[in-house]
């Protein structure tokens, strides 16, 4: 950013203006600008029905009623124990386009109620960009006299010559926004690459982290009130580049095993990169190291990979989680730029895109590998079945095989292995998975070579449901193993995620198969004698209802699908 840049930003107009600019993300603009016709305005409190009854559609991962969704947006926790999920949503086609601020709310995160859309557009050629939402508990902003519970949602408000950040704010716990008319609260004349602003409140003041997207920078302003901001500090660039860094998000985190002292906890800059992908495309990175309030160092420069998949960006850290509960929760979009409008669902089942798993953060000062970004699935027993469909403790050097035919497409694969000796282990012994669907022989591959320095690998190349020229198929990431190892695999009709090493490592993909994928097996070889090997094979409880997903479930009990419609209510 340069010193023109941030002068007139510290002295910038607070004048509104809005238009049209590209989602975030996209490599071009000219081809989603909204049609002359659009009408969407007037879809802010509209609500969508939907099925989730498509053979792709996933059973516990999130995904909006219909359209097209991308990243997630405005995360809080509220006073009442409510989570709730805005998204980037476009409802008026399943490729990107027409941006929205969709809206869900859940208590344990599986279990979702979509809502009506938050915020949209002022006229028919803008777009509301990603961004953040808080809980203005003190009333900073003088929004909220008499009211602890006040909610305010910062979105980039984007157009064809300049992208500035906005905000509005809601009375009902982020129900509705009223838009501030004092929009844009932060602006650089003419960029049209400023966006995604992440909001926190710091001991005594609000911090805002915004990216500039083609610098490879993220500024860092701070306010007392949340509407005017000052400009306090800039992280330049560390790691990887690529063309564009998105999606900020600074956030304190636990640090496992901290034991007091200035070690419990630190803090993390998460950047979102696109293209420029190690696999091409999109994807997270992320830094850990100290904020003072209004300064970020990271404790080095090296590019730590979120995921080593290649469906997981945009990843958001939920707002009101505190860092004394031991772990953070976020939410990622589990899609690729290179081929988010290609994929078939749209056409096939009128929904484009779902987020990836919740999942529970905190640092580890791991073997090797230094503070290290744990992600594991958060609180999965929620939807897990209480007793495996198969499952064996003493594995051994054999196989085992489950049939999950009877299910919803959702299941969880969970493998331990202790007592590895890896000084007399075979150089091929191997923990592997196969994937597969009894009546296409469809199937996706993966597993771990056990060694000092261990290979583990994804293939989803065996899906013939949907090809693209950037739909990598064969994945691998390596880690240390010492005296054992540990994975968990979750399958969702057409997307699969993988956890290892405690959460050390992640990997996320989308597939779409002609048939659901029913049938596991698992089997090791070359395993030291001593060695102990545990597999179980979990059903996953389907959150969604069959047939019509109406917004809300006490009305649709008691009008029809028909009425709701002719009451202007709710659009099927």
């Amino acid at each position: 950013m340069t010193w023109f840049k941030l002068a007139f930003v510290l002295g910038a107009s607070l004048t509104s203006s809005f238009t049209t600019a590209q989602p975030s993300g996209t490599p071009s603009a000219s081809s989603l600008v909204a049609p002359a016709t659009s009408t969407s305005t007037t879809l802010a409190g509209t609500a969508f029905t939907g099925s989730y009854d498509g053979k792709w559609r996933p059973q516990l991962h999130f995904s909006a009623p219909r359209g097209f969704i991308n990243d997630p947006n405005g995360m809080y926790l509220d006073a009442t124990g409510t989570y709730h999920l805005y998204y980037q949503y476009n409802p008026l086609d399943t490729i990107a386009g027409t941006q929205h601020w969709g809206h869900a709310t859940s208590q344990d995160l599986y279990n979702w109620t979509n809502q009506p859309i938050a915020l949209a557009p002022n006229n028919a050629s803008s777009f509301i960009f990603s961004g953040s939402a808080v809980v203005d508990v003190n009333n900073t902003s003088g929004f909220f006299p008499n009211q602890t519970n006040g909610v305010i949602a910062f979105y980039t408000i984007a157009q064809p010559t300049e992208q500035t950040q906005g905000l509005a704010y809601s009375h009902d716990n982020g129900q509705s926004f009223i838009k501030y008319p004092g929009n844009p609260i932060l602006r650089i004349p003419g960029d049209v690459n400023f966006r995604d602003p992440k909001v926190f409140w710091y001991e005594h003041h609000w911090v805002m982290v915004v990216s500039y997207v083609l610098e490879f920078t993220v500024g860092i302003y701070t306010s007392p009130n949340a509407i005017t901001w000052t400009f306090a500090s800039n992280f330049t660039p560390h790691g990887l580049t690529g063309n564009q860094w998105e999606c900020p998000n600074l956030v304190e985190m636990p640090v496992e095993g901290g034991g007091g002292g200035e070690d419990e906890t630190m803090w993390l800059m998460y950047i979102s990169v696109q293209p420029g992908a190690p696999l091409g495309g999109s994807i997270g990175q992320y830094y850990p190291g100290r904020f003072n309030g209004t300064h970020f160092e990271a404790v080095d420069a090296v590019a730590r990979i979120a995921d080593w998949g290649k469906d997981n960006y945009a990843s958001q850290f939920f707002y009101g989680i505190d860092v004394a509960t031991g772990e953070q929760i976020s939410v990622g979009w589990a899609s690729n730029w290179q081929y988010t409008n290609y994929v078939p669902t749209g056409p096939a089942e009128g929904w484009q895109s779902v987020m990836t798993l919740p999942r529970t953060n905190y640092l580890r000062n791991a073997t090797r590998l230094g503070y290290t970004l744990v992600s594991l699935p958060h609180n999965i027993d929620v939807v897990r079945a209480s007793a495996p469909v198969v499952g064996n403790t003493s594995l051994g050097n054999s196989t085992l095989r489950a049939d999950l035919a009877d299910g919803d497409g959702a299941f969880l694969l969970d493998v331990n292995v202790t007592g590895i000796n890896t000084t007399v282990l075979s150089s091929s012994a191997s923990v592997n998975f196969t994937i597969s669907s009894s009546k296409s022989r469809e199937s996706i591959t993966g597993g771990t070579l056990v060694a000092t320095d261990s290979t583990q690998w994804i293939d989803r190349r065996n899906i013939r449901g949907w090809d693209h020229p950037f739909n990598t198929g064969r994945f691998s990431t390596s880690f240390v193993v010492t005296n054992s190892l540990d994975f968990q695999v979750v399958v969702d009709r057409s997307i699969v995620e993988m956890f290892s090493q405690r959460g050390e490592r992640s990997a996320t993909l989308v597939y779409y198969p002609e048939e659901l994928l029913d049938t596991v097996q698992v089997g090791t070889k070359g395993m030291n004698s001593g060695a102990r090997v545990s597999v179980a094979v979990y059903q996953l409880r389907r959150t969604w209802p069959a047939g019509v997903v109406y917004p809300n479930a006490t009305m649709a009990g008691m009008m029809s699908e028909r009425e709701l419609v002719g009451e202007g209510m709710w659009i099927a």
